[in-house]
């Protein structure tokens, strides 16, 4: 059989209506409305499955319909609701009526939720779905072109634990250490010996005041040191994983080598030492290599990344997301803002009237008011 012949894991229901017992008990039982029934009554649903055809393969199982997981996840923000209570609410009539389901449809498991997620940050398809979305809510009348939009940041916590330096070290190379275990474990055979097996046995939690925390850190440097020179003298370098990479750069912001050639740990250059690296270059767990270490003002500080939200806010009408950004924690708000009108220019709906806090001025300067910026015009 041709592949070309198979038939998609996908099977489109576009254009499907909402079945007639459905619409009739959720009118009966939800005489004012819900924001479930509201979606599908003003837009007709924001996605069809034909929008997610190259989501997915052109065999295997049949899935589930995108369009209708794509519509659970926007209720499921709009209602603030965990994946379980997501996955409970389908069985409410309204949000059977929103992805017109028949009565008896018992859902779905939470889990496929998570699933879906993870094929949205493939391929900027989070992007092309807000397009689309966009795209549905113009034609409704509910966002245009040409009106006042404002944009802020908010910190994203990465989904990694708050590690210590000595921490950072240790559980970096307990991380090499499960990873090559789990290639090739006869590579460790040489090198791990009881004393190893004490000390990366298990995640690391050393405490805020852990026992001569300077010795340790030279220690579990020198260990570093000879993991990575065992696994080069077996060629074990050249199929290395990202924990081995991500170990090589954690060693590299943390030691140095002195005159006579030892192991040294890394300090400020005020302080005598050689130096440490910014903040928009130093790791801060082996598990998340992009995550960043970013603090505004003498208030917040975290690890990870900053999302910028553009929305529309005028006076006689819904606010509607137009634009989201995720950045690095260190990127400056400044950098961000010509991304966002050359997406916004792209769909259509440049505002006429852009408010930013000083942030995104390419002049920061705390505790000035609010600013409003002009959006360029689409010729520019």
């Amino acid at each position: 059989m041709k592949l070309s012949r198979c038939p998609l894991s996908l099977h489109p229901r576009s254009g499907e209506h909402v079945p007639p017992l459905t619409a009739q008990t959720a009118r009966a039982s939800n005489p004012g409305g819900t924001t479930a029934i509201w979606v599908r009554d003003r837009l007709d649903g924001l996605w069809r499955d034909e929008d997610f055809g190259d989501w997915y393969p052109r065999d295997g199982r049949p899935g589930l319909s995108p369009a209708q997981m794509a519509t659970v996840c926007v209720l499921q923000f709009l209602l603030g609701l965990l994946d379980r209570q997501a996955a409970e609410a389908v069985r409410r009539i309204d949000f059977k009526y929103a992805m017109a389901m028949e009565l008896d449809d018992p859902g779905f498991h939470h889990s496929v939720l998570a699933d879906f997620r993870d094929r949205l940050t493939e391929d900027g398809r989070a992007d092309r779905l807000l397009d689309l979305a966009l795209a549905r809510l113009k034609e409704a009348g509910l966002v245009r072109e040409r009106t006042t939009q404002r944009t802020d940041s908010t910190h994203v916590l990465a989904a990694v634990r708050d590690l210590t330096r000595l921490e950072l070290i240790t559980e970096a190379v307990r991380a090499v250490l499960e990873e090559v275990a789990g290639t090739s474990p006869h590579l460790l055979d040489e090198l791990v010996d009881e004393d190893w097996g004490l000390r990366y046995g298990r995640p690391v939690r050393l405490g805020k005041n852990p026992t001569k925390p300077m010795t340790r850190i030279l220690a579990t440097g020198n260990d570093a040191v000879r993991l990575l020179e065992h696994l080069y003298r077996h060629g074990a370098h050249r199929r290395s994983g990202p924990r081995v990479q991500a170990l090589r750069q954690i060693m590299m912001q943390n030691y140095h080598r002195d005159a006579a050639g030892r192991l040294r740990r890394r300090t400020a250059e005020k302080e005598g030492g050689a130096g440490l690296p910014p903040s928009s270059r130093a790791i801060v767990s082996p598990y998340d290599t992009s995550a960043r270490y970013a603090r505004h003002g003498h208030i917040i500080s975290w690890k990870g990344f900053a999302a910028h939200l553009t929305e529309t806010c005028p006076s006689d009408g819904p606010n509607v997301i137009t634009d989201v950004a995720t950045t690095a924690s260190t990127t400056h708000d400044s950098q961000v803002l010509p991304g966002i009108h050359t997406r916004l220019a792209r769909r259509g709906l440049l505002p006429a009237e852009h408010l930013v806090d000083a942030g995104y001025t390419p002049c920061p300067t705390w505790n000035k008011p609010p600013v409003n910026t002009r959006s360029p015009s689409p010729d520019r």
